[in-house]
């Protein structure tokens, strides 16, 4: 019978084991075949934006160190795995004593990135590198996506503060406690998740649901209780009942009544249902009407990026938005594709490319161990356009650069009057971390300065430019090289 394991979800947890079981097949195969030691170089990259959009946001990686700095496998891990009865013992004595020692290298939280980029890069012992792919799949795949979602929504309401409110809806509780950390790094200002506060430090935010209302005899007496409470904060939901004709009318009798009399201003009041654009602009015209200018209008009731830009440019009057299950979940495409394929090894000192061909062609991998460069112009600072290269070529910025489609290859642009930046950084060397992540609030801060570097059309919610991810000459000739090479295998 196999033992279960009770985590704790706030101190780092022993998930060496949550590997898809081939994982553990192949390399027990490697092993047994002579060649587990062999080096080779693997890409984490996805092929498809979400929701149609012109970009994502690049997340997880902290979540990605801590895992494989404690990868190690326990008495348990390994009885369980000698009970499968299909390992062989050499196999089970290397994982009792197992050590990564690859190197790892990603692009860093809160990049803007693009489809074909390779997000992670490891190389070590394929034995290794083999046996982290979904964990690094499982961890980029899921930080990323909802942080691209949270840019989205954030970018619709036009930068007025966004909250994730969606903890009870999210797929378990890891999905809620690094959904809110994601969430926080696409550009959300708080969130109702209380762990991940005290886990990375981002503000947690929260006031009453209608429960605190229905308990009281009257809403007043509920309001009035509230405001005695958290007469400093003092936020009120309104439609527990009838926004126009009890809540909001109820909202001000206590602002006037309770709270202003104690030396206090209201803060706010939040519309949980009905036609919010409608709902806002009564209630803001009543509080301005009642000397309230200053008081915030907060609306939630699954809202999501068309809603909120809907409702908006409907002339809503709203200050601040709580989003939930739609942003959590990524709801509209709740999977972010991103695949881990083999792309090179090593052999007799050299690197050798490969590549995986496929009849679809977004299937077929680029191969080599490569570099991504972004490329700026001068004079906007705007980003122009991604280049992939082989990891041992230099862009000399004094010189034009010819930029080129990789697969409409006669649309060609060149150069001048550019820098570029290596986007990928290294955070294992030979197995130790050799990187220290920002705090979720500084790679906050720094998404929202790189999303600064595109083009409001790249940024469209619906329609967007399609942002340009081209491949230097020499990788491009040698993907044909290699397509040429295996192109017996697909023959008529």
């Amino acid at each position: 019978m196999i033992k279960q394991k009770i985590f704790d979800v706030k101190n780092n947890r022993n998930l060496t084991m949550l590997v898809d079981f081939y994982e553990l097949t192949m390399c027990n195969g490697y092993l047994n075949n002579n060649v587990g030691n062999k080096i080779a170089y693997f890409d984490m990259f996805f092929r498809k934006v979400p929701d149609n959009g012109g970009y994502c946001i690049m997340a997880g990686v902290q979540q990605l160190i801590e895992y494989l700095s404690c990868i190690k496998f326990t008495k348990d891990d390994i009885e369980y795995l000698e009970s499968k009865k299909c390992f062989t013992k050499d196999f089970i004595d290397y994982l009792k004593n197992f050590e990564f020692s690859c190197d790892v290298w990603t692009i860093p939280e809160g990049t803007p990135v693009f489809p074909g980029e390779p997000l992670v890069t490891v190389r070590g012992p394929i034995i290794q590198a083999q046996f982290v792919e979904t964990m690094i799949l499982l961890t980029i795949n899921h930080q990323t996506l909802i942080a691209t979602k949270s840019s989205r929504i954030c970018r619709s309401a036009e930068y007025r503060p966004v909250m994730e409110f969606g903890s009870r809806r999210a797929q378990g509780y890891d999905g809620a406690i690094y959904g809110a950390r994601a969430a926080i790094i696409g550009g959300c200002n708080a969130t109702a998740c209380t762990i991940s506060e005290e886990m990375f430090g981002i503000p947690a935010v929260g006031t009453m649901a209608h429960s605190w209302i229905q308990l009281f005899d009257t809403e007043y007496e509920a309001f009035e209780a509230w405001s005695k409470t958290f007469p400093d904060n003092c936020v009120l939901l309104i439609d527990t009942y009838n926004v126009l004709k009890s809540g909001l009318p109820n909202a001000i009798k206590v602002f006037d009544e309770v709270l202003t009399p104690m030396g206090y201003r209201p803060k706010g009041v939040r519309i949980d249902s009905g036609d919010i654009t409608y709902l806002s602009k009564k209630v803001r015209k009543a509080l301005d009407d009642a000397g309230y200018n200053d008081v915030k209008i907060v609306a939630s009731n699954s809202l999501d990026e068309y809603i909120i830009r809907d409702i908006l440019r409907q002339g809503a009057e709203i200050d601040s938005f709580g989003v939930g299950e739609r942003l959590i979940t990524a709801k509209s495409e709740p999977v972010f594709g991103g695949v881990y394929k083999l792309v090179a090894v090593e052999a007799n000192g050299e690197i050798v490319p490969k590549i995986k061909i496929s009849e679809n062609p977004e299937k077929i991998t680029n191969p080599a161990f490569k570099k991504i460069y972004r490329i700026f112009d001068k004079k906007s600072n705007k980003a122009i356009a991604d280049l992939i290269t082989l990891n041992n070529e230099a862009i000399d910025e004094n010189e034009p650069l010819e930029i080129f489609n990789p697969v409409h290859t006669w649309k060609k642009r060149k150069i001048k009057n550019y820098y570029v930046k290596n986007l990928s950084i290294q955070i294992f060397k030979e197995g130790k971390v050799v990187y220290k992540s920002p705090s979720v609030m500084e790679i906050k801060e720094y998404a929202k300065n790189q999303l600064n570097t595109l083009w409001s059309e790249v940024l469209r919610l619906e329609n967007p430019h399609t942002y340009y991810v081209d491949l230097s000459t020499k990788l491009w000739n040698l993907k044909q090289d290699l397509l040429n090479k295996f192109s017996s295998s697909y023959e008529e």
